[in-house]
């Protein structure tokens, strides 16, 4: 095993390949806050890459309810367990120290064992193989938090009762994560999966799979899915012809993924940030991910302390007890929570280019506007004000400019009516 540095975790952690990082990273920003659960990014995902024999049950790209829902069922729960139960063999606990965060520990630092740490010997990753029955669809009873009769494929012969919403609940939606220390890579007996140098995105060699299910049962995320037809694994691609620019609707520059394009609520960003050797992301604070995820520190990954660092962040949802919150995302929840909750000047400007064009942005500008509103937040002075953001592509041109005040528009009176 190799030493690798992990800037989640705000140390150095065991791994199966020496260090290597890519070029660019693809990364990608979600916002619970805005979703509503529609799955329309899951139909696209469907429509696009997984509509053939053998891939009824591959959902590349699913929105879950958490707490009580998750593809395959109860993943995330399942690997949680495992990661404690190899915590207390080992007479150790799974704690973070954020007192000692710095512009290389953004969250602080994780003392607990990583999935790779806590293997055993035979294996590069704690993980499991998850039944069929787990797999059979995503998103049975996650919006019911009462227990109701049913037959084997779930669906109820006796009626359904009304649900009695006495707890919160929110939407996950979930991708590959294209994680920098993939676990489905160290996991694959035939090498078959890789990082693509270019773009970061983790792919799997179809020609060299045999169809082990090590990938499925070492990625903590469970995106990896087998496929009976062909016996071989297949997983998330992140629509990489779009990202490389290579559509034919691209017009030769970056574009986003499917799932990203379609989302009606705008909770996706996603583009390419450049990577140093040693992983960092280089500098860019004119660069909408960079200020997400490096500079405000509002987007955060999905359980860091898996290891595996990802590439694809949330920004937490406010609504949820912030012990849950923390387990999935670290320690910073706290913080980007208040942050999203009274935004900075330049943070709410950049929200607004959520979901603002096909076309990557890599660049941002803000036009500062007239001041519009000044309250309390939190007990606390906050101002907004009326600033534009302007998106700009890999080369250069402009191609979303949005105000933070929404224009109104009245229907003439001839069409009041437009039905």
């Amino acid at each position: 095993m190799a030493e690798v540095f992990n800037w989640h975790l705000g140390r150095k952690m065991t791994y199966a390949f020496d260090e290597a990082h890519p070029q660019r990273q693809f990364v990608a920003v979600f916002n619970i806050n805005r979703c509503i659960g529609c799955q329309t990014c899951t139909g696209a995902c469907k429509a696009t890459w997984t509509f053939s024999k053998g891939q009824e049950y591959m959902w590349w790209n699913n929105v879950e309810s958490k707490p009580y829902g998750g593809y395959p069922q109860h993943w995330d729960i399942k690997i949680l367990q495992l990661l404690e139960a190899a915590h207390q063999a080992a007479g150790r606990s799974a704690e973070w120290d954020p007192s000692k965060a710095g512009p290389t520990a953004p969250y602080g630092v994780y003392d607990g064992l990583t999935i790779s740490e806590a293997a055993g010997a035979e294996e590069q990753a704690l993980g499991y193989l998850p039944p069929d029955a787990e797999w059979r669809a995503p998103n049975f009873y996650e919006d019911t938090s009462t227990a109701y009769p049913g037959d084997r494929l779930g669906i109820s012969l006796e009626g359904a009762s009304l649900p009695e919403h006495q707890t919160w609940f929110f939407y996950l939606q979930r991708i590959c994560n294209h994680c920098t220390y993939p676990a489905c890579a160290a996991a694959c007996p035939r090498h078959a999966i890789y990082k693509r140098p270019e773009d970061g995105i983790v792919l799997i060699d179809q020609a060299r799979c045999r169809g082990y299910r090590k990938c499925v049962e070492q990625c903590p995320y469970k995106k990896p899915m087998y496929r009976g037809t062909t016996r071989t694994s297949e997983k998330c691609v992140a629509c990489y012809p779009r990202v490389e620019a290579s559509d034919p609707l691209s017009e030769g520059v970056p574009m986003e993924t499917r799932c990203m394009a379609v989302c009606p609520g705008k909770i996706r960003l996603n583009g390419l940030v450049d990577v140093t050797a040693d992983g960092a992301w280089v500098e860019a604070p004119d660069h909408p991910l960079y200020t997400l995820v490096r500079q405000e520190q509002v987007a955060l990954p999905l359980y860091p302390q898996f290891g595996t660092e990802p590439n694809i962040y949330y920004i937490p949802p406010r609504w949820a007890p912030r012990a849950y919150l923390r387990q999935m995302f670290g320690p910073g929840v706290d913080q980007a929570i208040a942050r999203y909750a009274a935004p900075s000047r330049r943070l709410l400007a950049v929200l607004q280019l959520f979901r603002t064009t096909q076309r990557m942005i890599f660049r941002y500008e803000v036009e500062e506007g007239p001041l519009v509103l000044e309250t309390e937040v939190g007990g606390l002075p906050w101002q907004m004000y009326d600033d534009t953001a302007i998106g700009f592509d890999a080369q250069g041109r402009e191609v979303a400019r949005l105000s933070v005040i929404e224009p109104i528009y009245e229907r003439p009176a001839e069409r009041v009516n437009s039905i």
